[in-house]
């Protein structure tokens, strides 16, 4: 499977490279990178504005990946997947638009300190034009939400439950259904995951996980950069306002005002990135072909190997949960006297990527009194090899540092 991803075929500063730094962004396989240029190389259009042959092509590979996301998450209906750059910009437009639709002075959102920035700002920005209240779930000392916090925070004024489905700073998977079925018991709430870090490696049914929205990226899932979607429950999609404003997502312009397009298109102004859902769709095919559950499991026994190596380094300590079945393949750690950014200089140049600093998420790192953390993150291509190298690449940088 490896000869799939031609980038892991070289060398950095000599030596075959190690690439750890999944969780900020996977590689990509022959087929996706095939698939894009072939739909560059012959088919390439504008969409639904064409009667031409290739405006059919482009319009009918535009859609059809639509169709083949949205069954891939086993969501009832492919209009309910809106196509946007990424999560950041998913979780910009349900916070927008449900703000606009159900949030008002005195309503309540529920986070937690476990968020990416991405699903924080912007409800930091909707609390501050709507004069809504702001509340944070905490964590645990081992790096899980205080569920009991949580569920005291929820009540008659909560109108938007936004979590991570899998923490990018820590590694946890959230019990998703389990918060949900809490949600739905204590208010009448949207409840949104933010799954950037759970929809590449874990099974997703967005039916069965009893969310309200599913916003996640193409580029962390061996899909390109630039495309992303957002799930959402059709009647809650047509009951929010527009996002943003252009072509293709009306219906009727007047001079004094506009109707909207359906779901999804009122929420896809512009022209679209018709090859990044190209890529996204292969990208499910190629994922779908290796099987999820086995990609889980790979990352688990990947994950074992770095907890239990790196419990032997003198003056290391990992974050996030000890159980290696309770987190996603990542694996964030610190070790004491030593800098994040110098650690992963020095496994740079022993050819292995890492990722140093607070991830976009810095309420984790105040939450454990740090200031950064050095984080490796595995995906399917990853090797127990490659493990093996990184445990020596970690003793080798401590010895370096602190001699």
């Amino acid at each position: 499977m490896r000869r799939d991803f031609p980038i892991l075929d070289q060398a950095v500063d000599g030596k075959p490279l190690v690439y750890l730094d999944n969780a900020a962004s996977s590689q990509k396989p022959r087929q996706v990178i095939d698939a894009i240029g072939t739909y560059y190389l012959r088919d390439h259009a504008n969409v639904h504005r064409g009667v031409h042959e290739l405006a059919r092509r482009a319009t009918e590979a535009y859609e059809s990946s639509r169709e083949r996301v949205a069954r891939w998450l086993n969501a009832a209906d492919h209009h309910e997947l809106v196509w946007t750059r990424g999560t950041s910009e998913a979780l910009n437009l349900v916070a927008f638009s449900i703000g606009q639709a159900r949030v008002g002075p005195g309503d309540e959102i529920v986070i937690s300190e476990m968020e990416h920035h991405s699903n924080l700002v912007p409800w930091q920005l909707l609390a501050d034009r709507n004069g809504a209240r702001l509340r944070y779930a905490g964590l645990t000392d081992d790096g899980r939400l205080d569920l009991d916090r949580l569920a005291a925070l929820l009540g008659t004024r909560t109108r938007v439950v936004s979590l991570p489905h899998v923490s990018n700073a820590l590694g946890t998977i959230n019990p998703v259904r389990e918060i949900g079925e809490l949600v739905r018991e204590t208010s009448d709430a949207v409840y949104i995951l933010d799954g950037a870090q759970g929809a590449p490696h874990l099974p997703v049914d967005v039916q069965a996980l009893g969310c309200d929205f599913y916003a996640f990226s193409g580029h962390k899932m061996c899909g390109p950069t630039g495309i992303g979607a957002l799930w959402g429950r059709k009647p809650l999609l047509e009951e929010m306002p527009p996002y943003q404003g252009g072509g293709e997502m009306i219906e009727r312009v007047y001079h004094d005002h506009s109707t909207w397009a359906e779901v999804p298109h009122k929420f896809e102004a512009g022209t679209p990135n018709i090859a990044g859902a190209v890529g996204m769709a292969a990208a499910v095919d190629y994922l779908d072909g290796v099987g999820l559950a086995a990609i889980h499991e790979h990352e688990m026994a990947l994950t074992r190997a770095a907890m239990e190596g790196l419990a032997g380094i003198e003056g290391l300590h990992v974050l996030g949960p000890a159980d290696p079945a309770g987190r996603a393949g990542v694996v964030p750690f610190v070790i004491e006297g030593t800098s994040a950014q110098d650690l992963a200089t020095i496994l740079d140049a022993q050819g292995i990527a890492v990722r140093a600093g607070h991830h976009c998420a810095q309420l984790v790192v105040d939450r454990f009194g740090l200031t950064a953390t050095t984080r490796a993150s595995f995906y399917l291509y990853n090797t127990v090899q490659e493990v093996e190298r990184f445990l020596l690449g970690v003793e080798t940088a401590r010895r370096i540092l602190l001699g």
